[in-house]
């Protein structure tokens, strides 16, 4: 059997209640190139039984790997790209188990990607447009936008949004690189591995990093309650973007947007 296109980590933590399993099957039976890796995040509410009565139900197009104990959403989505990157795929990428992003955006990251080859990095954006369905409660939008601009001031990038949980990558070694090791950040991992991407040296004759990052508007997107996200995390993220901006500002050459990375 051919490797996938693309394998899609799904971090799964207490989703029992939340996680819809026809619509994850339904969608893998729909798209043959795509496969899920699911990760178990030391669930205690039957999650890891759920997945694998997924699992079982689609065992070509669906793995189930489990955590030995709760480690956090940065460790599952690492942990779940280093098992993906194994299977030799095209792409591999992250998406939220609650399906906020619905499923459907795929098709349009896989588009983008066939499009622009020269993308390494595609990150869905929750932009507030005429015409998308983009539903976020008032307070997580506004702090959303003020820690946004900060992010993009801390990194020297304008992005709009960087903690959706959607998210591709183009298989390489540069990729396998930033998540070799484990994050620092438990709350704004995020934005880490976009600076340890930014960091790594470009290759001869090749675009600066910045330029092979592509921020996708979603057409769609629905907060999901039972969201573990509460608004002193926006302070916990605070102090780990004043870390993260510390390492990358004492890098030579980071003033300079042009220069590598």
């Amino acid at each position: 059997m051919p490797p996938p296109v693309l394998v899609l980590v799904v971090p799964c933590y207490n989703e029992a209640a939340r996680l819809r399993p026809q619509a994850w099957l339904d969608f893998v039976a729909s798209h043959p190139s795509v496969s899920l890796m699911c990760i178990d995040d030391g669930s205690g509410d039957g999650t890891f039984e759920l997945l694998e009565r997924m699992r079982s139900a689609s065992p070509g197009s669906i793995d189930v790997l489990r955590l030995s104990s709760h480690q956090g959403k940065a460790e599952a989505v690492r942990a779940g790209i280093v098992e993906a990157l194994g299977r030799a795929p095209a792409l591999v990428g992250f998406w939220d188990a609650d399906l906020s992003t619905p499923l459907a955006a795929v098709d349009d990251v896989l588009a983008l990607a066939n499009r622009r080859p020269g993308m390494d990095l595609i990150i869905g954006s929750r932009v507030m447009l005429m015409g998308r369905d983009i539903r976020r409660l008032a307070w997580r939008h506004y702090l959303g936008r003020v820690f946004a601009t900060l992010v993009s001031l801390a990194l020297d990038l304008p992005v709009y949004d960087t903690q959706c949980g959607a998210k591709v990558f183009r298989a390489s070694p540069a990729i396998a690189a930033i998540f070799a090791s484990p994050f620092q950040s438990r709350w704004i991992f995020d934005v880490e591995l976009l600076a340890r991407y930014l960091a790594l040296p470009v290759e001869p004759g090749g675009a600066p990093r910045r330029a092979r990052i592509y921020e996708l508007a979603l057409p769609a997107w629905h907060h999901c309650p039972g969201s573990k996200l509460r608004w002193t995390d926006f302070v916990r993220s605070a102090f780990d973007l004043v870390r993260i901006w510390r390492v990358r500002a004492a890098r030579p050459g980071v003033a300079n947007p042009e220069s590598p990375r």
